[in-house]
């Protein structure tokens, strides 16, 4: 069942002779409980797709569905909804809170809803992502692989329709790197999370089901390898 549906998508950004295109005619179907690395070179557009797909930032052209909403049709408001909703989004550097424990940044997208977690849900993800003797702890009290799970754990805890990872492991090291990949794997195999993983690494993009390769803001190369 398809749950990502871009249509014609083009980003221009400037006008005149300072206009970039980003993004020139992207097509893409991403179906429920995939896991795809989309992959390219620095200024590829892989990240402005990415933020499209967030509803971080709007294409020029095109149209965006995510699990059957129009993405254009959301205000700025709705779009923020949604996006806490519907969308799990990790980047390369983790944006917690460092005055809140583990525990309220997993929260926060609840929190904002002035929603209580689901015990048994919050269990399992920090159960699954290692973070059980964590929960009382300060963001600076944990390794840059402790905090990016906690940052992994805050994206799924909404149970989100799609979650979309930027550059996850670019931060980290080769250890660590590993096991971020791992525990995405492991969502994406045990909770059914379809994921989409922006990287330049190769060997992090060869752990995906999928890889899709940017050049110029253009699809050049969908392979799935399982």
């Amino acid at each position: 069942m398809e749950i990502v549906r871009c249509e014609g998508i083009r980003k221009v950004y400037g006008s005149g002779e300072e206009q970039v295109t980003a993004l020139d005619g992207i097509d893409l179907s991403v179906d429920r409980g995939e896991f795809v690395a989309i992959v390219g070179a620095s200024g590829s557009g892989k990240s402005t797709l990415l933020h499209i797909l967030g509803s971080v930032d709007k294409p020029t052209e095109g149209k965006v569905f995510i699990d059957g909403t129009d993405l254009a049709g959301l205000d700025q408001t709705q779009a923020a909804i949604f996006r806490r909703r519907k969308v799990g989004l990790v980047y390369q550097f983790y944006n917690l809170i460092p005055t809140l424990t583990v525990r309220k940044n997993i929260l926060i997208p609840l929190a904002l809803d002035k929603k209580k977690p689901h015990q048994d849900h919050l269990d399992r993800i920090v159960c699954s992502l290692g973070l059980t003797e964590k929960l009382d702890a300060l963001p600076h009290q944990l390794s840059g692989g402790q905090q990016q799970r906690v940052a992994i754990a805050r994206a799924l805890i909404y149970r989100p329709a799609l979650l979309l990872a930027d550059e996850p492991t670019g931060n980290l090291d080769q250890k660590n790197s590993r096991e971020i990949v791992d525990l995405l794997k492991l969502s994406n195999r045990s909770l059914g999370q379809t994921i989409l993983l922006i990287t330049h690494d190769e060997k992090v993009a060869l752990q995906a089901e999928r890889v899709i390769t940017i050049e110029d803001g253009r699809i050049v190369r969908d392979e799935r390898r399982r």
